[in-house]
């Protein structure tokens, strides 16, 4: 079984800066996908970032390219997600998320590719 723990979200200015952190415990890190989506109040759970094992393959949405960057560390068992010029539609429920299947080199976009969750932490940008 695989845990995921989430944490950093919070209240921040529009402009501002968060770091999220994806904390994974129990059977493997390594060798599988991870990603970040998020979910706003009244909308579908949306891609946000992936990157593959190997930190080699990095994938954003379009609506946060340039401003976001994901990253992990292996050894840590942990990923991150660094939130930069955060603007108010950035406010949502972001998850942290683990491949199904073992892959080096893959950073899936499609929600179904993804297999484990965590239990969420909210960003919330003020205007």
């Amino acid at each position: 079984q695989v845990q995921l723990v989430e944490s950093g979200g919070g209240l921040v200015q529009a402009g501002g800066s968060l770091t999220l952190s994806c904390a994974a415990s129990g059977r493997t890190f390594g060798t599988y996908a991870m990603g970040w989506f998020r979910q706003a109040p009244g909308k579908e759970r949306e891609f946000v970032a992936a990157i593959s094992w190997s930190g080699g393959t990095t994938v954003y949405a379009d609506s946060v390219k340039g401003r976001f960057t994901i990253s992990r560390d292996n050894i840590k068992m942990t990923q991150y997600l660094q939130m930069n010029s955060l603007k108010p539609e950035d406010t949502a429920v972001y998850y942290c998320t683990r491949a199904r299947a073992p892959s080096f080199y893959s950073a899936p976009r499609d929600e179904n590719e993804y297999g484990y969750w965590g239990q969420g932490t909210q960003v919330t940008v003020s205007s």
